[in-house]
């Protein structure tokens, strides 16, 4: 009788512990679950499709993953928007693939294609543009590879503008009679040409 009974306390205490180890189990497999999450997170590719209405060629490629740039990605970005007259090319600010890329998102379109109207700009070729153009700024941001013309096909340039000023990441242009917006990594600061009192306050 005793070593019956000895036999089942151990059975008893053994059933027990298992019983308590199982929430311990079942938190570890939850904590599981939650780096799995925040992993995924730390992991989502960040992706841009442009297209050069100057060479008429299209990329599309991640430039990011997670928080890290991607080098060979980075470079392909640079040389797809480098300054078509000369083809010299420049670093870009990866920071405005950024600004695009959370443009698109803005307006309901993540990952749409977006239409580059400027890239990279020369020197010379921006005292070129103001030879012969208006609304070039003689220094422009297009010169330190910091700013990009852009639009996007079936959106409304003026709702993509007011899209990249409610972003407040940089300076947004807008030039309605060309169609196209202009964002840089710069301050913070809003400018349209030729336009409508209404629209220069950023209605």
């Amino acid at each position: 009788m005793c070593a019956c009974t000895s036999i089942s306390r151990r059975l008893w205490v053994a059933g027990a512990m298992l019983f308590l180890i199982a929430p311990s189990d079942a938190g570890a497999q939850s904590g599981g679950v939650s780096s799995q999450q925040a992993s995924s997170q730390e992991s989502q590719d960040h992706r841009l499709l442009l297209y050069n209405t100057h060479t008429g060629e299209r990329i599309e490629l991640v430039y990011r993953h997670g928080d890290q740039y991607i080098p060979g990605a980075l470079a392909k970005l640079d040389y797809f928007l480098r300054d078509h007259r000369t083809g010299d090319v420049h670093h870009f600010d990866p920071h405005l693939y950024d600004i695009l890329s959370d443009l698109t998102l803005a307006i309901g379109h993540p990952g749409g294609e977006i239409d580059i109207v400027c890239g990279y700009r020369t020197s010379s070729t921006n005292e070129s543009l103001r030879a012969h153009t208006t609304g070039v700024a003689k220094n422009s941001l297009h010169i330190q590879a910091e700013a990009i013309g852009l639009r996007m096909p079936g959106i409304d340039t003026l709702k993509l503008r007011k899209a990249a000023l409610a972003l407040r990441r940089g300076g947004v242009g807008y030039y309605p009679h060309s169609d196209f917006i202009h964002v840089d990594t710069g301050r913070v600061r809003q400018w349209c040409f030729d336009c409508p009192p209404s629209l220069i306050a950023g209605d």
